[in-house]
């Protein structure tokens, strides 16, 4: 029964989503925390910050372990990945032709310059998401994001030097 739900949800959660996976991490948090109760909001931010540092999307990061958490399981992180997929595989499929030749239409380009700010309000309605009390802001974090913004904008270090360093100063800061 599990499996089932699991797969309705991100089967869903792949149709209904646009903006990539920062834009879905709201959308997945309301349907596995609170619809479906398959996690903790702990484990959820946990959950986003291992899918963060592990390559590939997000959103199908997320899905993945969101899966083999719920179910305990490689089937369940399959069947999640999958169905997270599926929606997306085929509107791609049946877009592209219609995309393709039509890309310089009035009518396209419309929909695309609306898409744009609804996809930063669901960037920026994920990031509040994750501000709860489980990950309180204190002075060290706001420390640590400061020195990880200014090393990444002004200095141009590389976000895997961050993340290494990040974990370094959270070892010795937390």
């Amino acid at each position: 029964m599990i499996c089932w739900r699991l797969f309705i949800t991100f089967l869903k959660i792949g149709l209904f989503n646009f903006g990539g996976g920062y834009a879905m991490v709201s959308f997945i948090q309301h349907e596995v925390v609170f619809k479906q109760a398959w996690l903790s909001t702990a484990e959820f931010t946990d959950i986003v910050a291992v899918s963060q540092m592990t390559p590939g999307p997000v959103g199908i990061n997320l899905a993945t372990y969101t899966g083999y958490t719920s179910t305990g399981g490689v089937w369940g992180a399959a069947l999640a990945t999958v169905a997270v997929c599926l929606p997306s595989f085929f509107l791609m499929l049946f877009a592209s032709r219609y995309f393709l030749k039509h890309q310089n239409s009035q009518t396209v380009k419309s929909v695309f310059y609306v898409l744009r700010p609804v996809v930063v309000g669901l960037i920026a309605a994920a990031a509040l998401v994750l501000c709860n009390k489980e990950n309180f802001v204190d002075y060290k974090s706001v420390l640590l994001f400061t020195g990880a913004f200014a090393a990444m904008f002004f200095k141009r270090v590389g976000p895997i030097k961050l993340i290494l360093l990040g974990g370094l100063c959270g070892l010795i800061l937390y």
